[in-house]
């Protein structure tokens, strides 16, 4: 970076200069800039920019060469060598180690030694070949581990090569060259001219150039909840990190990257951080580590959710939206719950189960070997042979023990289920963007799978979002169809009607030529806005003209659409005379209530009554929305000066109109027209909801159009059906319903009896929507607890998306903070990708439990025969290495072979399992039993009497490898091979093969596994204790795999019925499955201590607190998202200081007393400027 007198030589102003005008806020920026600068304008000045046409592009380089790049460089990555360490912390590897290596120093003790003339110890060929097991052992151990190294290396690469695939997606408006393109947030520069609106992130600081009704969140830094009004003279400070929540205006870029107050912040971390890694080996994260995550770390969901600390907690916090007593519940340090799904809850502590019950049974194994050894060899004739204690021959058979006992903890153990869980999760999350879901939270793909009910909202989702005004209401006349253009109206009447719509739209909305001759044209923006420019086209005039005449910079006042005006306002001078005129829009029962006149046929205003308004609402309002319409009704509003001589229909005034009285401004208009918008229902939508309704997925609908348009579309749908017995309410309604209306809070047994039938609610808000979701979750009137996933795409569908079990964001139409609060993102909007979402839940569930069943069958086999064998002939014909690779089988090949099928349609023709759902029911526990029984009689009988059915002879305690021992071990695996085709299906199906040609990897690791088999058991020779099998040999193993095949129709032909619910394992309570979730949560919660107390800025305090302990298994499966070039990796060295970053590291730091800083939410706008309903 440039020194600071060149710096300031060059452009007026120093780094040091931006960064203490960055420091100060409200009036006192206000006086700075004016003393320094005069205005913002003069600021550009100094920085060689233009506020209207902004900087060129050959200046970028120098920009970012003097003030630096928008990016903060990352942690780097742990070595290869680190990441081999980390691999050999496996308790059952180490023990493994460190068997082979006590293994070799006997056989070379024993080789080297001198012997007396006479003695002998044993086989001299056993003798010679003692140091093979012990290396083949340590050669196993050191594959495993420089496999699950590279891996995790493999996967750190993808996972930063996935971290500039984000970056690219994140882009942001800014003016260059007089043109207004998407920039990356890395490439923004000092002097940017940057277009700031409702539900951006800003990903830079800035000062406002011009704004318009400008409220943003600056939570994140401040702790404060209230939304700060942002203007010229008010406030002109925009700071990187915060949200803008309403209005829109443009900002110049001051401060960029580390130089940031973001930046700045990192900074103090990076120092703290670097003190405590010193002297504590603290957790805190370097500033450069913004975000990246390394191996054995683990994103938590607090950095995914954009929601800074404040949004979903403050609505956490309110008691108006919660059912009655949740209020009164005491807070968690960690609110969320999404840190670990319930199924890897479960599985995990099903493993350790296991594995304890492994340990034991190998403790038990060792114990008794032990005890018989010693009888055996030091006990007085009969009992034993009397012999002495000679150490290199005792302790070798201690080693042999204890390998046999490790042997039955690594079979016994099932450390295959985190991979396959990994696995399973990994190739859903991939597969899953092909079907156009962005999953941000890996937990919510399983989750979707237990989905019971599903509110979504209506435009865009179940419909197309290409809206056309099809039907209108203007100068006294509904015309059914738009035949008439400018001229067939009164010129006053038609100019106010397309002035009104030009002016009072976003200016970012737009209607582009098609780019093909078959094509509609494109619409840029928002789609309602689109569909009136289009009306204004179709008239035969051109919306820029207008714009052109009134540019942006000259609008006087916006009022931008939220969710509590439905509508949007914009004032402007007026086109003749002194004064200004209002123009609104919004909801047509609403604007409607506001009009105090209406454009008769000849253009003219006139009163316009209760009586009237009630005859257009029951006439044509009413009417259009039965057809599906969205009705919109433009109004406007003259203010004259009262010496100009107002009409009865304008607002006199004497001086300056007090524009922050809304009220009073948005009040008493003229009606101009009542216009009705076509949104299709996606043709593929009805056929979607089919499928959830037979798939036990109740739909709802949750909109903010009128009560009639979304009873239109629902039925459409086919979320309402003729004869049913439902509901449909509005918002004002539903809340009428579900509060005591004593207290004026929601009551849990009131809204009981509302949500089973609500199928829609209109004219709803988004505290209604987060209401209806935490009320079904609360509710316990059903048998389990409900799953319930929702869809938003405004910045105030936060608390909604975070509630929910799993939020989906719209990716074309959603806020970024949306899409940061969300779990999962619809990159097309479509309802139908939540349904196949649904599915790849589902088929994830189905995916583990294949392999539990699978898994588990070879553990009972394997440990029962291995413990059996141990204690009675004091011999294995399971050896370690045999058992290592036994365990590849189980751990690596079977995950990836049964992880990789394919989801298929029959998943949604069953039920949810529900939360509380056994991981091993009834069926599993049959087909497990049953065929570990076909195993062990198959075993033992070869293991007694291999000698009369295959003839091989039998050998126990034989120093070499001999037929007998390696018949037993290949019919095992042949039999594990062959029933792992039985359990690709787990619901008795009886076909096993179906399906089969849809998953080539299954079909390849098979023969895969079958190919080295074949290898083992022929060449093996003394590294796998096997010796060369006849084809007689072969042919008997094959019959015996093939016949766990038949076998296994017969088992699932054992009716469940019979069996005693009781078996089952796994199941838990709601209140079990809550536990288990917290105390992960606490387990992961972690704090700085003293690192605070380096800090002397409230706002910096909330950034750094309560950094959690992030763990391997979310940044595997992260990295799994999406398939990534070298050229991403390349890109990769250096991680933009996006609003993502900074999102990402803030919600990874919640506040451990976010309590005290929670607020009641004011929840502002619900989509971008101008839109009029959900």
């Amino acid at each position: 970076m440039a020194n600071e007198a060149s710096v300031s030589n060059e452009y007026g102003c120093s780094m040091t200069e931006l960064k203490e005008l960055m420091e100060v806020r409200g009036a006192e920026g206000v006086a700075k800039i004016a003393a320094n600068y005069t205005n913002a304008e003069g600021l550009c000045v100094r920085l060689k920019t233009s506020a209207q046409s902004g900087i060129k592009a050959s200046e970028i380089p120098r920009r970012q060469q003097v003030f630096g790049a928008n990016v903060i460089p990352p942690k780097p990555p742990k070595t290869f060598l680190q990441l081999v360490l980390e691999a050999m912390q496996d308790y059952t590897l180490i023990m493994l180690i460190v068997c082979a290596v006590v293994s070799l120093s006997i056989s070379v003790y024993q080789m080297l030694r001198k012997k007396e003339p006479g003695e002998q110890h044993g086989d001299d060929s056993e003798e010679e070949a003692g140091w093979i097991e012990g290396v083949a052992i340590a050669v196993a151990v050191i594959v495993v581990v420089l496999v699950t190294a590279f891996n995790d290396w493999s996967k750190e690469r993808q996972f930063r090569g996935l971290q500039a695939k984000l970056e690219q997606e994140h882009l942001f408006d800014v003016i260059r060259e007089g043109q207004v393109s998407k920039v990356l947030v890395s490439d923004i520069v000092v002097g940017d001219i940057c277009q700031v609106k409702y539900g951006d992130a800003l990903p830079a600081d800035g000062i406002i150039i011009q704004s318009n009704d400008l409220k943003v969140d600056e939570s994140s830094l401040t702790g404060e909840s209230d939304h700060v009004k942002k203007g010229e003279d008010r406030d002109p400070m925009l700071l990187s990190g915060t949200n803008v929540m309403e209005g829109s205006g443009k900002m110049v870029v001051t401060a960029v990257g580390i130089n940031s107050q973001a930046g700045i912040i990192f900074n103090l971390l990076g120092a703290s951080g670097n003190e405590e890694d010193d002297s504590n080996n603290s957790n805190v994260k370097k500033a450069g580590n913004v975000d990246t995550v390394t191996a054995g770390e683990q994103k938590t969901p607090h950095a995914e959710n954009i929601q800074l600390s404040n949004v979903g907690a403050a609505a956490d916090a309110n008691p108006d939206t919660m059912p009655a007593g949740e209020a009164d519940k005491p807070k968690k340090k960690s609110s969320s719950s999404k840190e670990k799904s319930i199924l890897q809850a479960k599985l995990t502590t099903l493993a350790i189960r296991i594995g304890n019950v492994g340990s034991a049974i190998g403790a038990i194994t060792l114990l008794v070997l032990i005890i018989k050894y010693c009888v055996e060899t030091f006990a007085q004739p009969p009992v034993g042979t009397g012999d002495s204690f000679d150490f290199a021959r005792d302790l070798k058979k201690l080693i042999e023990f204890v390998v046999i006992a490790v042997t039955v903890i690594v079979v016994a153990v099932p450390e295959g289920l985190p991979l396959a869980v990994t696995l399973s999760l990994a190739y859903s999350v991939k597969k899953m963007m092909n079907d156009n879901n962005l999953v941000r939270h890996l937990d919510a793909c399983e989750t979707m799978g237990n989905a019971t009910a599903i509110c979504s909202d209506k435009t865009g989702t179940l419909t197309t979002n290409r809206m056309t005004v099809v039907q209108s209401f203007v100068a006294g006349a509904h015309e059914k169809s738009i035949t008439k253009r400018y001229e067939d109206y009164p010129a006053s009447l038609s100019e106010i009607l397309c002035r009104a719509i030009s002016l009072n739209s976003g200016y970012t909305s737009r209607i582009m030529p098609a780019e093909q001759a078959n094509e509609l044209p494109k619409q840029i923006g928002n789609k309602t806005e689109c569909a009136l420019l289009g009306y204004v086209e179709a008239m035969g005039r051109n919306y820029d003209d207008y714009r052109r005449e009134v540019p942006e910079e000259a609008i006087h006042k916006i009022y931008t659409f939220n969710s509590v005006r439905k509508s949007m306002s914009t004032v402007v001078k007026r086109k003749s005379g002194a004064g200004y005129t209002l123009f609104t829009k919004g909801a047509s029962e609403m604007v409607l209530g506001k009009c105090n006149f209406i454009l008769d046929e000849q253009g003219k205003p006139k009163p316009f009554p209760r009586a009237d308004q009630d005859r257009i609402v029951s006439n044509v309002i009413e009417p259009m929305a039965s057809d599906g319409l969205r009705t919109i009704c433009i109004a406007y509003k003259d203010f004259v000066p009262a010496s100009a001589g107002p009409g009865p229909s304008d607002a006199a005034f004497k001086e300056e109109p007090n524009w922050d009285d809304e009220d009073f401004i948005v009040s008493k208009l003229t009606c101009i027209a009542i216009v009705g918008i076509e949104d299709p229902v996606r043709p593929e939508v009805p056929a979607a909801i089919r499928q959830c309704q037979s798939a036990g997925i109740c739909v709802r609908m949750v909109t903010g159009d009128n009560v009639n348009t979304a009873r239109s579309i629902a039925s459409k749908c086919g979320i309402l059906k003729p004869g049913e017995n439902f509901l449909v309410l509005e918002g004002k309604e539903f809340n009428k319903r579900i509060r005591d209306p004593a207290t004026g809070q929601v009551s849990q047994a009131r809204f009981d009896q509302v949500w089973p039938k609500l199928r829609v609610l209109a004219r709803s808000s988004p505290q209604d929507k987060y209401t209806l979701v935490s009320g079904i979750i609360a509710s316990k009137i059903t048998a389990s607890r409900e799953v319930v996933a929702v869809t938003g795409d405004g910045t105030n569908d936060g608390p909604a998306l975070k509630k929910a079990d799993v939020g989906f964001a719209m990716g074309l139409q959603g806020t970024d903070v949306a899409k940061e609060a969300s779990d999962i993102i619809l990159t097309d909007d479509n309802f139908s990708s939540i349904v196949k979402a649904v599915k790849w839940g589902r088929n994830v569930y189905d995916s583990i439990s294949k392999f539990l069943q699978f898994q588990l069958t070879v553990n009972v086999v394997a440990v029962a025969v291995a413990v059996f064998s141990s204690c009675v002939i004091t011999d294995t014909p399971l050896r370690a290495i045999q058992m290592l690779w036994v365990n590849l089988i189980m751990d690596t090949l079977a995950s990836l072979a049964l992880a990789t099928e394919l989801p298929s349609d029959e998943l949604l023709e069953r039920k949810p399992y529900g939360r509380t759902k056994p991981l091993i029911d009834i069926v599993m526990l049959r087909n497990i039993c049953g065929n570990a029984l076909y195993q062990l009689v198959i075993t033992f009988t070869l293991l007694f009497a291999g000698d009369k059915i295959m003839d091989t002879p039998i050998q126990f305690g034989s120093p070499v490898p001999t037929q007998h021992f390696t018949a037993i071990f290949n019919a095992f695996v042949m039999m594990t091979l062959f029933n792992e085709v039985n359990a690709r299906k787990i619901h008795d199906q009886r076909n096993v093969f179906s399906g089969l040609q849809r998953n080539i990897i299954f079909v390849i690791i098979w023969l895969t596994t079958f190919a080295l088999q074949v290898i083992i058991v022929q060449v093996g020779g003394m590294v796998f204790r096997t010796r060369g099998l006849d084809l007689s040999h072969w042919l008997w193993c094959l019959c015996f795999g093939a016949g766990s095949l038949v076998w296994h129709q017969l088992v699932i032909s054992v009716p469940i019925s019979v069996l005693p619910s009781c078996l089952e394992i796994g199941g838990s309570t709601e209140e079990e499955i809550e536990q288990i979730l917290d105390e992960e949560n606490a387990d992961q919660v972690g704090g700085l201590g003293e690192v605070e107390t380096d800090l002397n800025k409230k706002g910096q305090v909330l950034w750094i607190r309560g950094l959690a302990r992030l763990q391997t298994q979310i940044r595997v499966v992260n990295a799994f998202r999406m398939g990534l070039d070298a050229d991403f990796d390349k890109r990769s060295t250096n991680n933009s200081l996006s609003y993502g970053n900074i999102a990402n590291f803030l919600r990874s730091n919640p506040s451990l007393d976010r309590e005290e800083n929670e607020g009641e939410i004011a929840f502002a706008d619900e989509r971008t400027n101008g839109e009029v309903a959900a």
